[in-house]
Order: structure tokens, then C-alpha cells, then sequence
């Protein structure tokens, strides 16, 4: 390590080297106990894929007349949170349509060890050590895994509402954050005529992560330009844009240093052992920019089933997996409506702003809500009346679609009648 950075100019050593200092201190003593069993809500559908160990369950509400219900939607949670959050969310749009949601891979119940926790508390311990929790982001070096638990739970979703009563219904899929890339990334691929993907009629994204965090006051100044350089360095990395050559030169240059060295740091930091000192902890105050409500600040404050630290190797297979889409994301052509707050740090206002201007034409249906002034992440726990507010425009939006591809389904059959 000491031979590559001699070779590199001062300030990118200087900014490794901060690294190794960034994450030291957000790397302290961490400690988590649950003592509450998870808040499950629905009734429960457990299945066992046979790509992975761990069984993934889809949790389901029904609407009050499940045959009767327009439309099917998929509730997509975020980065180290878990589905359970979500049960007030799903009772609300359960008014009206049949509602599911599942927890990703190394998040939850899907959890190894937040699962046996569950387990032990059900039958009567009063508390449990789930500390290590963050360790199973060991196996998601990218995003793959959890895009198939994305499929796998469209297929279970497509068959539940098939069940209830007339067949082909459409699905809508509601994704937060990370649970939105993962969203994205996932419909932008070709799929099969049967893929459950045909099913999917539109897409709401909250607060999407289709750019890197930047983090506030004094931590971004240590920080920003770490991630900015890294970002920059992944972007380059044996991908030419078009640029001058000089520039294309420089670019290249650093990117072919930079991005390498920082996979192999990560990794290296990320391994057994030394991942307990490296892996940093969510910071206080990431709580401060998820909600204005201080009652769901204090629910987050005790809720031990979200997962408090996270792999250094995680969050750089996360940042390749942003610029990876970045290349791609003006092909996607499914109709999206997006909700995102101005100046939100963890997902930042320029990816959702980059993304609407690659996508916006290519659908009538496509809409976008700017929260303007508005700092905070997690829009569906916002304070009263603008969560409400969210919650209603999106209501609306899906039975505006759904209104709209109804007419155009009966002026296919009128026409095809005529001919």
C-alpha cells in the first residue's frame, strides 16, 4: 500500500489516509440489544428460495374486498431498515388495494441473526445481543442479491393476487432510498414475457438513491471530498466520457490509481476481525435528517431490529452500483412518480434531478414532487399533515394511471371488435 501511494499525488494520499482516520472514529464500541419481538403486521407468507439459506417472507394486507381491489402494491424499504417500520404505510394504502412487503437479504427477518433473535424472544428471553447483525452485508459485494429477493417477491406478490379473484391485475411498486435503486436497476434489465416485470404497471420512487451522500457541517468537510473523490474515481474508472482529451487523460489516469486502491482498502477493512473496529456506526445525527416528527425520531432511537453499523465493502459495492445505473438510467421507460426533498443529504437532489432529465419524456404518466426546503429522507414519516399529503398523491397517482390504462385497455377492445 505504502509503494502504491507514493506514486500518487499528495493529496490523494492525504485523503486515504483520512479514510483510515474517518472511519476509526465512526468505528467505536457498539453494542445493540432487542427486547420487543419484530413488528410484524399482515399475515406472514414464508418461502425458501434456493439461492440462499435464509427464508424470505412476504408480509400481506388485504383490502376489504380483495376481488374487487384495482391494483397490487409492492412496498420497498431502505438501507438497513426493515418492512416492519412500514405497517401504518400498508393499512393506509390497504384500504383499497392488496399490499405486501418483504425485507431484503441482511436486513429484518431476513437477517440471520436478527431472525434468531426474533426466534429467542417469541418464546420468552427478555433480551438479545444483535450486535453482529451488520455482518451479513459480508455477501453483498453489489446489489445482485437483493434485486433477485426483488423478483422473488414480485412472483409471490403476482400469485397472492391472482388468488383474489380475477387474474392480470397490475402492480405497483412503492421503493424508498436504497430499496429504490435496487427498484430501478431491476426494471431497467430485459426480462422474459413471463418475468413477473410485465406485471409491474409503475413505479413510486421516495427519495431514491441515485447519488452519494453528503454529509452536513463539520463531517462533510472530512468527508465530501472522500466520497467526492472516490465517486469521481468509479465514474472514470475504464469508462471514457466525452470530454477534451487532456481531461479524458487526467481522468483516466486517477481513476485507474484510485478507484483499485480504495476496492482493496474496503475490502481489506471489511474482513473478519477488522471489520469490528472499521465498520462505522450510523452517526446521531443521520436521525435528525430522516423525520421532523419526534415521535419517529424516538422510534428509530429504540427500534433494534434496524441495523446500526454497516461494511466499508457495502457502501463501496453501493456506490458502484449508483454510477453503474447512472450509465444506464435513460432507458428506463416504465411511468414513475418521484418524491424527493431539495435539499436532502443522504440522497441528494442532483441524482433525482439527473434522472428525471434522462427519463422524463419517455412516459405521459411521469411526475416528479420537489419538497422545496425540506432536509428530511423518509418521507412516509414525515409530521402531520404533509405525510398524509405524500400518502394521498400517491394514492392518486396510481389510480390515475390505473384510470388511464383502463380506457386505453376498452378503446383496444372496442377497436379490435370494429375491425
Amino acid at each position: 500500500m505504502l509503494i502504491v501511494t507514493n506514486y500518487l499525488p499528495n493529496y490523494v494520499s492525504h485523503s486515504l489516509g483520512a479514510i483510515f482516520l474517518l472511519v476509526m472514529l465512526t468505528g467505536c464500541v457498539h453494542r445493540q440489544f432487542v427486547s420487543a419481538p419484530y413488528p410484524e403486521w399482515g399475515e406472514s407468507h414464508e418461502f425458501h428460495p434456493s439461492d440462499r439459506s435464509a427464508p424470505l417472507i412476504l408480509r400481506s394486507l388485504m383490502s376489504p374486498e380483495p376481488a374487487t381491489a384495482p391494483a397490487c402494491i409492492l412496498l420497498v424499504h431502505g438501507m438497513n431498515e426493515h418492512i416492519g417500520r412500514y405497517g401504518e404505510v400498508a393499512r393506509y394504502f390497504a384500504r383499497k388495494f392488496i399490499v405486501a412487503g418483504f425485507d431484503f437479504y441482511a436486513h429484518g427477518l431476513s437477517n440471520p441473526v436478527l431472525r434468531q433473535a426474533n426466534q429467542a424472544l417469541l418464546v420468552g428471553v427478555a433480551k438479545q445481543d444483535v450486535s453482529d447483525a451488520y455482518t451479513a452485508q459480508s455477501e453483498l459485494r453489489d446489489l445482485e442479491p437483493l434485486r433477485r429477493n426483488l423478483d422473488q417477491a414480485l412472483r409471490r406478490l403476482t400469485a397472492l393476487c391472482d388468488a383474489q379473484g380475477e387474474p392480470g391485475r397490475p402492480v405497483y411498486i412503492v421503493a424508498h432510498s436504497l430499496g429504490a435503486l435496487v427498484t430501478a436497476s431491476f426494471l431497467v434489465r430485459e426480462h422474459a414475457e413471463d418475468d413477473p416485470l410485465k406485471r409491474v404497471h409503475g413505479v413510486v420512487f421516495m427519495a431514491p438513491g441515485f447519488a452519494v451522500s453528503e454529509p452536513p457541517g463539520w463531517r462533510g468537510w472530512v468527508a465530501n471530498p472522500l466520497i467526492k473523490l472516490s465517486f469521481h474515481a468509479e465514474t472514470h474508472f475504464m469508462n471514457p466520457h466525452d470530454e477534451p482529451w487532456p481531461v479524458l487523460a487526467f481522468n483516466q489516469l486517477i481513476a485507474v490509481f484510485i478507484a483499485p486502491v480504495l476496492d482493496g482498502i474496503f475490502d481489506m477493512l471489511s474482513l473478519p476481525g477488522l471489520r469490528s473496529v472499521f465498520s462505522p456506526v450510523s452517526p446521531a445525527w443521520v436521525r435528525d435528517y430522516l423525520t421532523d416528527s419526534e415521535t419517529e425520531k424516538a422510534r428509530l432511537r429504540d427500534d433494534g431490529w434496524i441495523v446500526r453499523r454497516t461494511l466499508l465493502r457495502y457502501v463501496k459495492g453501493i456506490e458502484e452500483e449508483i454510477v453503474h445505473f447512472r450509465r444506464q438510467m435513460d432507458q428506463f421507460t416504465l411511468p414513475y412518480l418521484l418524491i424527493y426533498s431539495k435539499h436532502d443529504p443522504i440522497t441528494p437532489a442532483w441524482g433525482n434531478e439527473d434522472f428525471i432529465r434522462a427519463t422524463f419524456p419517455h412516459h405521459s404518466h411521469n411526475d416528479s414532487v420537489a419538497l422545496p426546503g425540506l432536509v428530511y429522507h423518509q418521507h412516509l414519516f414525515l409530521n402531520e399533515p404533509l405525510r398524509t399529503e405524500i400518502l394521498q398523491k400517491i394514492e392518486q397517482w396510481i389510480h390515475r394511471h390505473l384510470a388511464s390504462s383502463t380506457s386505453a385497455k376498452f378503446a383496444n377492445t372496442v377497436t379490435k371488435s370494429i375491425e
